[in-house]
């Protein structure tokens, strides 16, 4: 957090609009993003991120604390998530073999499948949102800016962003 002063550097208008529009772009893209997940796959966005994370891995398997820091989500979060995607068959979780005090979660066949089906849609939805708005120069813009913004981050709160 930032260190308390006696005098508050409040907003200009301009920064003001800025840091609204910031806000509210978060906000609505996270809710349209959540909506097309829920309707074209029957999943959450925060599901669909766990599920694209661990089809990254080797052998699809993250151990769960790993797959907390990358999905941004507490362990206990994430165990509640787990038992959701487990009934569902898209996911399993077993003991670590290489070391028992840990668990991994594992990306099932139907689980990869379900992912292979609807990332067409999303992908879709991305690119209509935000990939087709920008031009090139512009996306390179909107990275730079939002991986300093992440930096930032990171550095108040000592722990990584997932990429």
């Amino acid at each position: 957090m930032p260190r308390r002063t006696k005098t508050t550097r409040w907003l200009n208008a301009e920064e003001e609009a800025a840091w609204r529009a910031i806000a509210f772009v978060m906000h609505r893209l996270t809710w349209a993003l959540e909506c097309q997940l829920e309707r074209d796959a029957d999943l959450s966005y925060i599901e669909y991120h766990t599920l694209v994370r661990l089809s990254e891995e080797p052998n699809h398997t993250l151990r769960m604390s790993e797959l907390a820091i990358v999905t941004n989500q507490s362990l206990s979060r994430l165990s509640h998530l787990a038992k959701r995607l487990e009934t569902r068959g898209l996911l399993r979780r077993e003991t670590d073999a290489s070391d028992g005090r840990f668990t991994n979660a594992i990306l099932t066949d139907e689980g990869y499948a379900r992912l292979v089906a609807s990332a067409p849609a999303h992908v879709e939805a991305v690119r209509a949102l935000v990939i087709d708005a920008f031009s090139t120069a512009e996306l390179r813009q909107l990275r730079d800016a939002s991986e300093r913004i992440l930096a930032r981050i990171d550095g108040q709160t000592g722990t990584p962003a997932a990429t």
